[in-house]
């Protein structure tokens, strides 16, 4: 990380517009937080979801800031500052942020992974891989960043461009020679990835999700398809062939493109073989492996991982030694047997897509007898339009229905339950119960539970908080399932 930078050195990583004021002065820090401003650091005033930058520039300029980058000049200028017009901050902050931190993307093999279900697992299981091949690597996911073997927590899919660089930066200053990492399509959007350089990219799936933020699922595709756009010739494109979506992806990126399939012929073939509740025999480019895994949807995520694996640069034949060593990611398709006979399922899945992949795959493990109970609510303050098909979803695939809270935040959760109810028949809503607080849900479906069935419970896997009226409350689904297993053996 740079301690004091010229400013028209770092003019040069960026698109100017205008400049009012003097670029022959040193900058002593980066921040687009107006609260964190320092006298002779670099503001950069960035519209968001929630608030625009650019209303707290007099602010930043009164407290002596050394310059400012914005997309709109204020109506007046204080003496001492340098203001610098860009046509888009956001794509600036993340340029700025990479040079700022030395651009340490340069400096790795850099690899995201994006699409609606699957990047969680697809990111982390390369991370594993890197480490089991011998390599020292960083990642960036949903549920923990880790450097080396150090972690991080995190409060986004894709952190903001400073933290973003400055994880990277420490990923380089520790030895990683990979990182993996999650990209959301807000990231794309937002340009937190802007600056980046990266050595290859994934695409999992696409399905409707997050349309409360992109509106329509033409957007979501596109913002994915952003991620692909700005690949450099040198890097690779591993995309799903199975997926509608897949090809579009690639349809403008300058990176060379690869294909995974459990279906047709591409560069990397995944075949299931066999599925268990605690894994699965499979097929990879003709080779069978037994992998710790279930379900198809895994399958496509291991899939990926050996293709991307390959293109990395890893052995091909220790990485089919390795796959089998692998371990699911928490709380995804996680697993817990009661003595008594039944078993219970922790699943992130919080789409329609989702949670038909996860019941699918257990109905293919139960067979057609086994009775499936599921436990399932929608977030509050989301894409309200998948509520109904959720819960649909989810009844048309299981023996008995459980609707309940997710994370409501300002929602009533009642009237959350109310819109998932409202995609039931009435044969569905016979077989649907709905109980608004979350642990007594889960405890309702132990006790209903008998020998040979299955409850998934679904929506928050490796959460530990549940976030009603604003404020987060502890609460782990894994932590609740066992709980409510022991208490009914």
């Amino acid at each position: 990380m740079a301690t004091t930078e010229k400013l028209s050195r770092l003019l040069k990583e960026i698109d100017v517009v205008e400049i009012i004021g003097e670029t022959d002065k040193n900058i002593t820090s980066l921040q687009s937080d107006s609260r964190k401003a320092e006298k002779d650091g670099l503001f950069v005033a960035v519209k968001g979801v929630t608030t625009d930058g650019h209303k707290y520039i007099p602010v930043v300029a009164s407290a002596h800031v050394g310059a400012i980058v914005c997309e709109r000049m204020p109506a007046s200028f204080v003496k001492g500052v340098t203001y610098i017009r860009v046509a888009d901050s956001a794509e600036a902050l993340g340029r700025l942020a990479s040079a700022w931190y030395g651009h340490p993307s340069s400096k790795l093999k850099l690899v995201g992974v994006t699409g609606t279900n699957g990047k969680t697992t697809t990111a982390t299981l390369l991370y594993e891989m890197a480490k089991l091949e011998g390599f020292k690597a960083g990642l960036l996911s949903t549920v923990c960043n880790y450097i080396c073997d150090q972690a991080y927590p995190t409060t986004h899919t894709t952190p903001d461009p400073l933290t973003l660089n400055e994880l990277l930066s420490q990923m380089v200053e520790q030895g990683c020679e990979y990182a993996f990492m999650e990209v959301s399509s807000h990231a794309a959007v937002q340009r937190r990835i802007a600056g980046l350089i990266f050595a290859g990219a994934i695409f999992t799936n696409l399905t409707r999700d997050h349309l409360d933020y992109h509106g329509t699922v033409e957007n979501y595709m596109k913002a994915k398809k952003m991620f692909f756009d700005m690949l450099p010739a040198d890097a690779f494109a591993l995309v799903n062939a199975d997926d509608k979506a897949g090809a579009y992806m690639v349809q403008n990126t300058k990176a060379k493109v690869y294909t995974y399939s459990l279906r047709t012929d591409a560069d990397f073939r995944g075949r299931v073989l066999e599925t268990r509740l605690d894994g699965t025999l499979m097929m990879l480019n003709g080779r069978e492996v037994e992998v710790r895994f279930t379900g198809r949807f895994n399958a496509y995520n291991l899939t990926d991982v050996y293709g991307a694996s390959i293109l990395s640069g890893f052995n091909p034949e220790e990485v089919i030694v390795n796959m089998s060593r692998l371990v699911p990611v928490a709380g995804r398709f996680q697993p817990f047997l009661s003595k008594k006979g039944y078993a219970a399922i922790v699943d992130y899945a919080h789409t329609p897509d989702a949670l038909v992949n996860v019941l699918d795959t257990i109905r293919e493990i139960v067979g057609p007898d086994g009775e499936i109970i599921t436990v399932v609510g929608a977030g509050g303050n989301r894409d309200h339009g998948k509520r109904p098909m959720m819960a649909q979803e989810a009844a048309c695939r299981s023996d008995l229905l459980i609707l309940t809270s997710d994370n409501p935040r300002d929602e009533e959760p009642e009237q959350i339950i109310a819109d998932m109810k409202a995609g039931l028949n009435a044969d569905e809503l016979r077989r649907t119960v709905c109980i608004t607080d979350r642990r007594e849900a889960i405890r309702e479906a132990m006790r209903r539970a008998k020998p040979g069935n299955v409850v998934l419970v679904a929506g928050k896997g490796h959460e530990t908080y549940q976030e009603v009226g604003g404020v987060r409350h502890h609460f782990d689904d894994r932590e609740e399932v066992a709980a409510a297993i022991s208490d009914n053996e």
